[in-house]
């Protein structure tokens, strides 16, 4: 459900795998240097259960102006019937100004499983162990 003036979420090119938000803002929205702001958006959406909708950053917001979703990626869960906001933070130098209208970030609907956690009391071994954060070394 759309209740913004802008239009529904679009696929840029057909082999694309998300669809550009648009901010819906009464007045444009300058964000500073390590600021961040929630941006409604107008939309609205039912997904089917097994399916949750990801938010991401725009690659091109976020390498020319430093603009990025703060919790990327953002979950928005089948069950979910509000409004999808979008927390949208600054980690540039220089203030960033958001207009209405402006494509602010991506969705990715995917489908995912549901587990049943089994409880125990050991795991079973594998070469890598509990190695972790960087463990492999970066070359």
């Amino acid at each position: 459900m759309n209740k913004g003036p802008h239009a529904l979420p679009q696929y840029g090119t057909p082999q694309s795998a998300g669809m550009d938000l648009r901010a819906w803002l009464d007045t444009a929205l300058t964000l500073q240097p390590l600021e961040r702001a929630l941006i409604h958006t107008g939309i609205y959406m039912q997904l089917p259960p097994g399916y949750e909708c990801q938010v991401r950053p725009r690659s091109g917001l976020a390498l020319k102006r430093g603009l990025t979703v703060l919790n990327s990626p953002g979950t928005i869960d089948a069950d979910y019937r509000g409004e999808v906001c979008v927390i949208l933070a600054n980690l540039g130098n220089e203030p960033q100004t958001i207009e209405n209208g402006e494509r602010i970030c991506q969705i990715v609907v995917a489908k995912h499983e549901t587990v049943e956690w089994i409880p125990v009391s050991t795991l079973d071994e594998t070469e890598r162990g509990d190695g972790g954060f960087g463990h492999t070394g970066t070359k």
